[in-house]
């Protein structure tokens, strides 16, 4: 039986795009799982789509000829009118926790799986239309928050921060109502994988054990392969996926990302990030910053992520441990994250600060600076640049100047050069200019480019689109992007409604 016997459309009843085909090679790796994984249904069309943004550098990755963003079957295909043929659509079913409670049943409620292209990678389409696991939603998604993803995924590529990708965004005029009536939108994402840690806890709250193991395996023959001949496969997945997600949460902290929204949902089971929703950069450095307005308890706040993160793993724990069947491999697969997330953490603050090494006194002197910030709620990513800067030219006044408390900046920056003048200055300059961004995804920008675009000017979306993709080179004519927020910045709600 399917995952759901829910009456959805079939997908013949979208034609196949006109030839040539913008892909070929479809493998469709998730479909031959099988129909427990999923139902197959076909996208729900939007009328009079027009292109908001797209990615050249994405549609390479998936293979697509360099003139994709000038056909019209294009623009039919990923707003979701039209098939690509050999493709195969689907949307899989999911479990999982929302905000620490258990949710049971979820799925992809308005995201569409086409398949997955040659080079690997699998196309999604996110908002195009209700399926059997939209919870009475509509399936839609709105202009606003297909923005706020499509830039905020490629910015976070350009950081090197692990991450799905975001091909292109199509907008239409037809009417997506919220907490007031907005235009619906239709992003096209990419990853090797979509599959989450709630998919595994989906069949182990069932009971459905051999789903569970098929599932585990495949993600271990594809993604993993590694961990086929450890004595402990599925032990060895945990411990493998445990990593990468505590390396992954480091990148987080270290350029003062808030997810918003840390579901096990949205937990990639290959450590990426997932589901762009109520994200934040941080303006002002703020430990419990909540970004998320709908998160009314601080689950979710900024310095809570990793503790998430690794309450997400113990779930992921308990839906494999049938197949681990040994409590203490379980906890042994999990023990490296904390280890592994304060390395992996410290060596991107060394990296922020030009210091080449370890040396003792390093996790001093970013507890030391931390706490600065966080007193004087200095600028996140103006701090960072500044410092960069100043080391370059051994003038450390303009950052002196973003701290109330003088004599503890003084302190701390004594400290700090004394460590580093053990390294050569002029490759710790060049390395922190290469390490902290000059332009940041905030708040304030991706509003202004939203309300451009909500009137019909997505040249705004395309200008800090540029800017985002090679965020560590200042550009002339662009300082506003890289200045202090305006004050209505901190009136900006953002919340689970997309």
């Amino acid at each position: 039986m399917p995952a759901s016997t829910v009456c959805t459309p079939s997908p013949q009843s979208l034609a196949p795009s006109p030839t040539p085909p913008l892909l070929q090679g479809w493998r469709n790796g998730f479909a031959a799982l099988g129909p427990t994984f999923f139902t197959e249904l076909a996208p729900t069309p939007l009328p009079d789509p027009h292109w908001v943004g797209t990615s050249a550098e994405v549609g390479a990755l998936l293979g697509l000829a360099p003139d994709w963003q000038d056909r019209s079957d294009a623009l039919q295909v990923f707003t979701g009118n039209a098939l690509p043929a050999g493709s195969r659509p689907l949307a899989s079913v999911y479990s999982g926790h929302q905000f620490g409670v258990w949710a049971g049943q979820l799925g992809d409620g308005r995201a569409i799986l086409l398949g997955e292209t040659a080079k690997g990678q699998e196309v999604q389409l996110k908002g195009c239309g209700r399926t059997p696991y939209s919870r009475m939603g509509d399936g839609r998604a709105v202009l606003r928050s297909s923005i706020r993803e499509f830039l905020c995924s490629e910015a976070m590529a350009a950081l090197g921060i692990a991450t799905t990708r975001a091909l292109c965004v199509t907008g239409s005029p037809q009417t997506v109502q919220r907490e007031e009536p907005e235009t619906a939108a239709v992003v096209t994402r990419t990853a090797p994988s979509f599959i989450r840690f709630g998919h595994f806890e989906h069949f182990a709250a069932r009971g459905q054990h051999a789903e569970l193991r098929q599932l585990a395996d495949y993600v271990i023959e594809r993604y993993y392969p590694d961990c086929r001949n450890d004595a402990n496969p599925y032990a060895a997945l945990l411990h493998a996926v445990s990593e990468r997600t505590a390396h992954l949460i480091a990148q987080w902290q270290a350029v003062g990302f808030c997810h918003g929204v840390m579901n096990t949902d949205n937990m990639s089971i290959l450590g990426l990030t997932i589901d762009y929703g109520p994200f934040q950069f941080l303006d002002a450095f703020d430990p419990g910053h909540i970004c998320n307005h709908s998160d009314h308890q601080g689950r979710y706040a900024y310095d809570r992520q990793p503790g998430v993160a690794y309450w997400n793993l113990l779930c992921l724990a308990r839906a494999l441990l049938p197949l681990i069947e040994d409590v203490q491999q379980v906890q042994a697969a999990l023990d490296s994250f904390e280890p592994v997330f304060i390395e992996s953490f410290m060596a991107r603050l060394r990296a922020k600060l030009g210091l080449r090494q370890a040396r003792a006194g390093d996790e001093a002197l970013v507890d030391g600076l931390q706490r600065l910030l966080s007193a004087g709620r200095v600028d996140y990513p103006i701090f960072w640049r500044r410092l960069s800067h100043a080391v370059a030219t051994s003038d450390f006044e303009p950052v002196r100047d973003l701290f109330a408390d003088r004599p503890g900046f003084d302190a701390w920056l004594l400290q700090y050069q004394e460590l580093l003048a053990l390294d050569y200055q002029a490759l710790a300059a060049s390395l922190m200019l290469k390490t902290n961004p000059c332009y940041v995804l905030r708040n304030h920008l991706g509003e202004e480019a939203i309300r451009a675009a909500k009137l019909g000017d997505f040249s705004r979306v395309q200008v800090l689109q540029d800017l985002l993709a090679r965020p560590f080179d200042e550009r002339p004519g662009y300082a506003a992007y890289a200045d202090f927020p305006p004050d209505w910045a901190s009136d900006i709600s953002i919340s689970c409604s997309s």
